[in-house]
């Protein structure tokens, strides 16, 4: 057999087969330099990640780990999400993590927006790789300031800062631009979601960021009708309630027992002239009518002055009084699920979080803001036929679980279901209209 040489004296065999090792040369070195930025950018992320989880001493260590191996941690967390795929986007400490020196803003009632943070980072849904999601979530922290030190509202902030974030992030990457944000996602967690006010007067007038209205928004904020607020695609959210401050108190409280000496219980802001200082009448007058209806009966357990155990009143209780405050949502509707007490809920035209998933109907009491004054022969005639079904209901896990936010996904928790409303709008994917 003869064998071709080439200009340089070498066999066409040979000639092939040193192709080959610089094609595979290439390759490697390509793949190489491909992973030591995957690997760079992770690390950055894992560094974020666990600063953010610093703040908060109950996070365990095993959490931490979880962010650098999520692949691995969560295989069926995902699974019923179709194939969903969230990027994190890795910005600047100012945005989010520098407002957790305030240790309250990790824990109070609006801090979903820190949970679904942090859940994500370590979730399987998340992708490392833009150009493979189906959306994009924009970690800004806007309600960790929400209150000021004399208790007034106070987020004049959150407008400039969400607009700053928006802008560095339209003009860093290209993902922003190609769907005018359209598959981008912030959480509004406070009274007026994306309205960015704490009264409602105001923030109807000052109406939804032109900026955001073609993002989603998760927020907490949603009534049955028409309201400016939520003209803008949303997932309704529960409030934030600490799982590890309620797991501690269930098993000092030992609430999982049958031992209720409440019998109408509800421990909060009621004043006595209702009209509040800003010159606006707060709850619509609904908890003022509430005690001077019920102050003085025995049955109903009424408290206008704040108490940190007042978990353990709850756990105590048959009913659990849930009126408006300045929104109409309010934490205890959460708190009450969790701890087996009825959610007695007096906010008209309230829109409840996860319907499919929470049965309302089946687990609370919905009174008309004009029937307060009827709460004892409501609450009577419930007791007399189909309060041992409510009960029951309410023994159910998956309706706490749906509610709660936990800083690593689980599978049917609040982010869980937060993902799961998300993956019904995949039609706002830049990456599902590409296919």
């Amino acid at each position: 057999m003869s064998t071709h040489l080439n200009r340089h004296g070498r066999s066409t065999s040979d000639h092939r087969i040193i192709k080959y090792f610089r094609w595979l040369l290439w390759i490697s070195l390509s793949l190489y330099f491909l992973s030591s930025y995957l690997i760079t950018h992770s690390t950055k992320s894992t560094s974020l990640f666990k600063t953010t989880m610093k703040h908060n001493s109950v996070v365990s260590h095993a959490l931490l780990d979880a962010a650098t191996n999520t692949s691995s941690t969560q295989p069926s967390i995902s699974s019923g999400l179709g194939g969903l795929k969230i990027y994190v986007y890795d910005l600047p400490s100012k945005f989010n993590i520098d407002w957790l020196s305030n240790e309250r803003c990790s824990n109070h009632l609006f801090a979903a927006e820190v949970a679904i943070h942090r859940a994500l980072v370590s979730s399987a849904v998340r992708t490392l790789d833009p150009w493979e999601a189906d959306f994009f979530f924009v970690p800004v922290y806007v309600s960790c300031n929400f209150s000021t030190v004399n208790g007034f509202p106070a987020i004049g902030h959150a407008r400039p800062l969400l607009a700053s974030a928006v802008e560095l992030v339209s003009s860093a990457m290209p993902f922003w631009n190609r769907s005018q944000g359209s598959d981008h996602v912030f959480v509004a967690s406070h009274d007026y979601g994306a309205c960015f006010h704490a009264m409602e007067d105001v923030a109807i007038a000052d109406g939804i960021p032109e900026f955001l209205k073609k993002s989603i928004i998760l927020q907490t904020f949603g009534v049955n009708y028409k309201h400016r607020c939520q003209d803008v695609e949303n997932v309704l959210i529960p409030p934030y309630i600490s799982p590890v401050k309620l797991q501690s108190m269930l098993g000092v409280a030992g609430a999982t027992t049958n031992e209720r000496d409440i019998w109408v219980f509800f421990r909060g802001k009621m004043e006595v002239n209702p009209k509040n200082i800003s010159g606006r009448f707060y709850s619509k007058r609904v908890r003022t009518d509430i005690w001077r209806q019920f102050n003085d009966n025995p049955k109903f357990y009424l408290r206008r002055h704040r108490f940190d155990g007042y978990q353990s009143e709850i756990a105590r209780s048959v009913f659990c009084l849930c009126p408006l405050g300045w929104a109409p949502w309010s934490p205890r509707l959460v708190e009450s699920v969790a701890l087996g007490c009825v959610p007695v809920i007096i906010a008209d035209g309230i829109r409840l979080p996860f319907p499919t998933t929470v049965r309302w109907s089946e687990i609370s009491l919905t009174v008309p803001e004009s029937d307060v004054g009827n709460l004892d022969d409501i609450l009577e005639h419930v007791a007399a036929t189909n309060l041992s079904i409510i009960q029951r209901n309410l023994r159910d896990p998956s309706k706490t679980r749906a509610l709660m936010f936990n800083d690593q996904l689980q599978r049917g928790d609040a982010t869980w279901q937060v993902l799961n409303a998300l993956s019904q709008k995949l039609n706002r994917s830049h990456s599902n209209k590409s296919q």
